[in-house]
């Protein structure tokens, strides 16, 4: 069944979950935003690419039976739905209209603003994404949605499934991001452990190709010594499309989020350094898989 779906944010990963939610039919409209400046050129890209409506202003959005937000952090996720424009968002919104946060947002902000929104009447929930883009443009995302209206969920989930193949009702409003975060800091840390690894055994005199066969036999075995230390680092392609500023902020997230409920998590902190500092020298917008040459670089002669 066809529904009216307003979609903030047509970036790497936006691009494709938009374009499978017009494939499957439903009425969008597309806004884009880079650093809250409006891209209109892509707007009109991806409108006449996917025969869907691009709106001239986040306020447009409004009336719509669903909006999406695909957006870098919690912080412009606000900006678009209570500040830009003057508030024009949430201003105009319809009554019951479900917003579904699908970014990697920080899940304790998540939860201060979903009451602001339903003072404006509006249902929030959190719909994280796993998979990359490559899954993205398949359709096949792994998403984890959180929310306290159960009956919003149910009506979200004929539209998430357009985008994703494994949905999972982690539990209430934020613990979808809280579990994208988790599971980020989880894959950061087995990045992080692998290229040490691989970077004491060069040194050593080991080949870290050998190496990656050995791991891949054993049970060092994991999702970087399986899909990206051949394909992506070793080869030089660094093109996961996933920027490593991005990761460094999910692991942010998790590490922050142990202290917040109060439980003594020592590596999420220690990850939550490395990453900070790879960004910090290769730059936010570098690839995830590039880390390690900020670690390398750093190693004593």
């Amino acid at each position: 069944m066809s529904t009216r779906v307003g979609f903030i944010g047509i970036g790497n990963m936006g691009w494709p979950m938009a374009a499978n939610i017009a494939k499957a039919g439903h009425d969008l409209a597309v806004y884009d935003l880079a650093v809250f400046d409006l891209n209109q050129d892509r707007v009109a890209r991806f409108a006449a690419e996917h025969k869907s409506r691009a709106a001239a202003s986040v306020g447009e959005l409004a009336q719509n039976d669903f909006v999406i937000t695909m957006l870098p952090t919690s912080q412009h996720v606000r900006e678009a739905l209570l500040s830009d424009e003057s508030g024009a968002f949430a201003k105009s919104l319809r009554p019951g209209a479900i917003v579904i946060d699908m970014s990697s947002s920080d899940p304790v902000a998540t939860r201060q603003l979903g009451p602001e929104l339903a003072r404006r009447g509006a249902i929030l929930l959190d719909a994280p994404v796993s998979g990359a883009v490559p899954r993205a443009i398949t359709g096949k995302l792994a998403i984890m949605i959180g929310g306290d209206d159960k009956s919003a969920i149910a009506r979200a989930k004929p539209l998430l499934a357009s985008m994703g193949d494994r949905l999972f009702e982690t539990g209430p409003l934020g613990s979808g991001h809280a579990m994208k975060a988790l599971n980020n800091y989880i894959a950061a840390a087995g990045y992080t452990a692998v290229v040490e690894a691989l970077m004491i055994g060069e040194k050593f005199g080991l080949d870290q190709s050998v190496m990656v066969d050995v791991l891949n036999a054993s049970t060092g075995r994991n999702f970087t010594t399986e899909n990206m230390i051949k394909q992506q680092i070793l080869s030089g392609q660094f093109a996961t499309g996933f920027a490593l500023g991005l990761m460094a902020k999910d692991v942010k997230i998790a590490a922050d989020l142990g202290e917040a409920v109060r439980l003594d998590a020592p590596m999420s902190r220690l990850i939550r350094e490395r990453w900070a500092a790879a960004r910090e020298r290769l730059g936010a917008a570098r690839d995830t898989s590039e880390a390690m040459l900020a670690w390398r670089d750093s190693l004593p002669d």
